[in-house]
């Protein structure tokens, strides 16, 4: 028994230790190479350099039509931001009447905001690249579903009186044309990209039509949201705009990444002066739980920002939190005279109600940070949930098995290494 405690107590310890170099070095072993966390890190506009703007819809509109324009509005700004090639752009809702657009690595900041703060420029083109009528004249565009077609979605349009009449002259001379040449196309283009090339098969008179084509549900459902949105002539008012240099954004990362490291470094130094072994075994289970959140802040895609390393630092403090309540219980118990294990039983349960309302109630926190929050406070608030979530496991899971496997030995008995 003492030998398969051995063991896993060493296997424990040594998969904290690699974990450990391969996040601040990397690892390597044949085939299979492990980044280090920096560079698997996606970093946020405060920390990589770049541009954020906030812009401010001018309409009158409330309600329900107030979001429909600003939801569509959003979908123009996120497919132009898109075209970029812009890596991790951030394109939110903030307020009922703005848009918050985070655009990390740009280099020139104007052009950037001037690219996606011009109203959308939506246009119907004849085989001569002519435009026939532009998106002022597009009353609506939606999702139908054909029953003479087997109930496949098609995107219907309806224009306005002016619209008709245009249109009708158009796809009057497009339907003279033999179907399926150039000449019989309308194309449907949005800030000079195609994004949609029907062709005409009649005359139509009315300012109704039918785009028909091979369609999955999203992908009508996106053509109809794009017309849409390119019909709007919502004006965006520039209200806040801020450009962080790269070399400034890297200098906070590496200042950040060191104050860190000197405080969990004293947090050791006082846990194992203090609790002694149980202060090792907690030095031992933050490791644990820093990879924990590290690499799950990775797989969620999370994007590191500086209030978002404060919420992992403070989580951090948390999780120590937890193992001092719980080690102050163990030396009440060991000192009431109870034996080693049943102190470390005792300890465990009674920490354990104490320890789920306060994390919880900082869960509920964060929680309403995520929700009512913007841009960096969101990143604050992913940080701080998936960091007090992996602290309760660390210390109720983690700690708890570490210490009963010292335990288990049989040379680690004495109380005083327990500072009791």
């Amino acid at each position: 028994m003492k030998f398969k405690n051995a063991i896993v107590l060493l296997l424990i310890i040594a998969i904290a230790t690699v974990g450990a170099i391969a996040g601040i070095k990397g690892l390597e072993i044949g085939n299979v190479k492990i980044s280090p966390v920096k560079e698997m890190m996606t970093l946020g506009l405060d920390l990589k350099g770049g541009v954020f703007v906030v812009f401010e819809a001018q309409t009158d509109a409330s309600g329900k039509e107030l979001d429909k324009i600003m939801n569509q509005t959003k979908e123009v700004i996120e497919r132009r931001v898109n075209a970029m090639g812009l890596t991790e752009p951030n394109v939110l809702r903030e307020g009922s009447k703005r848009i918050r657009i985070e655009l990390p690595g740009v280099k020139n900041a104007q052009e950037a905001i001037d690219a996606v703060g011009k109203v959308a420029q939506l246009q119907f083109k004849n085989y001569k690249g002519e435009v026939i009528l532009t998106g002022k004249h597009v009353k609506n565009a939606e999702v139908v579903f054909e029953k003479d077609r087997g109930n496949v979605p098609s995107v219907s349009l309806e224009f306005d009186s002016e619209g008709a009449e245009l249109f009708q002259k158009a796809t009057k001379e497009a339907a003279s044309h033999p179907r399926g040449s150039i000449e019989s196309i309308i194309a449907i283009v949005l800030d000079g990209k195609a994004i949609s090339t029907p062709v005409v098969n009649h005359e139509i008179p009315n300012g109704k039509a039918v785009i028909q084509g091979n369609f999955t549900m999203d992908e009508a459902s996106q053509l109809a949201a794009l017309i849409r949105a390119g019909a709007l002539p919502v004006t965006l008012t520039e209200v806040q705009t801020s450009v962080i240099g790269p070399t400034l954004g890297i200098d906070s990362l590496n200042k950040s990444i060191y104050a860190a490291g000197i405080g969990i470094a004293i947090v050791f130094l006082f846990m194992m002066i203090y609790y002694r072994l149980p202060g090792l075994v907690a030095s031992i289970a933050l490791v644990i739980y820093i990879l924990i959140v590290l690499y799950v802040l990775i797989g969620f895609g999370a994007v590191l920002t500086l209030p978002g390393i404060a919420g992992l630092i403070l989580s951090i403090g948390m999780a120590v939190d937890a193992n001092v309540i719980i080690f102050e219980r163990i030396k009440e118990e060991i000192r009431n005279g109870k034996t080693l294990r049943a102190s470390l039983n005792s300890g465990f349960s009674k920490a354990l109600t104490t320890i789920l309302d306060s994390n919880i109630t900082t869960i509920i926190a964060g929680i309403v940070l995520y929700q009512f929050g913007s841009g960096p406070i969101k990143g604050f608030a992913v940080t701080l949930i998936v960091g007090v979530v992996a602290s309760m496991f660390t210390a109720v899971i983690v700690t708890k098995t570490l210490l009963k496997l010292f335990v288990g030995l049989n040379i680690f008995n004495n109380t005083k290494l327990y500072g009791a």
